[in-house]
């Protein structure tokens, strides 16, 4: 356990990442009511609040003992935190929040010939599915799993890949505004499906093997915790919006054959 009930490295990025958002968000909330509700503020500090609280030395000394609470803790990173901070349409009121000659140059940089590639690059659907996959893979590999857990820098570049890798992944799914769709909506089906298959290998991995894979842990049952944690709470957080996706598109459908009836 820590003295610090606060991770000083994470706590001081998100505490700046509140007060800019609050500071767009208010202003913002003075011109465009409508498009910025109170509940956008909300759930995006939720989403921080719960970042916080994951990534606490409390949680953190847990996360070294089991390795299903370690499983717990990249599941909210990746299912919920990310997923919050989108559905707080962050964009917007972060770039509205900074001081002004930040601002110019982020609107430099991605209205340049450069940073208008790379916007479109790291937005595209593809990508974020892609990042999400391989940072999922990489990470459960025992050697960079242990390398992760053995020292402080590389524990926080994980959980930065975990993290940036699905607020890539979830853009698309969540279309923030100003977000506009580069697929077809009825796609984020079959990509949020791909999301939980490619996931549950590793999942029966942990789940079935019969010796401990990550030196560190020695329990066999707290290793198939860990997997039986991945293959069920952690595919509801995909499993649900892929089913309201479903049913929404089914319901357009059907008032368009209505319509021409």
């Amino acid at each position: 356990m820590s003295a610090w009930p606060i991770e000083p490295s994470v706590g001081i990025p998100v505490a700046i990442a509140a007060v800019v958002y609050l500071r767009g968000w208010s202003r913002l909330r003075q011109r465009l009511a409508r498009r910025f509700r109170a509940r956008h503020a909300v759930v995006f500090l939720a989403g921080l609040a719960t970042l916080l609280l994951v990534l606490s030395p409390p949680i953190e000394a847990l996360t070294l003992r089991w390795l299903s609470a370690h499983m717990v803790q990249h599941l909210v990173l990746m299912m919920v935190v990310a997923p919050m901070v989108w559905m707080g349409a962050p964009v917007v009121p972060l770039l509205v929040g900074v001081p002004r000659p930040i601002r110019g140059v982020v609107l430099a940089f991605t209205n340049g010939r450069v940073g208008r590639r790379l916007t479109r690059w790291l937005v595209h659907p593809g990508v974020g599915w892609c990042a999400f996959a391989l940072s999922f893979w990489i990470w459960h590999v025992p050697a960079l799993y242990e390398l992760a857990t053995g020292s402080d820098l590389w524990h926080h570049v994980e959980h930065a890949c975990f993290l940036v890798s699905a607020l890539l992944f979830w853009r698309p799914v969540i279309l923030a505004w100003p977000a506009r769709a580069i697929w077809p909506r009825w796609t984020m089906i079959p990509y949020l499906a791909l999301a939980m298959a490619q996931s549950m290998p590793l999942a029966a991995i942990l789940t079935f093997s019969d010796r401990v894979i990550y030196a560190g842990y020695s329990s066999v049952d707290d290793q198939a915790l860990a997997g039986v944690i991945m293959w069920v709470p952690g595919s509801l957080p995909l499993l649900f919006p892929l089913l309201r996706l479903t049913v929404e598109l089914s319901s357009g459908r059907l008032a368009i054959k209505g319509q021409h009836a």
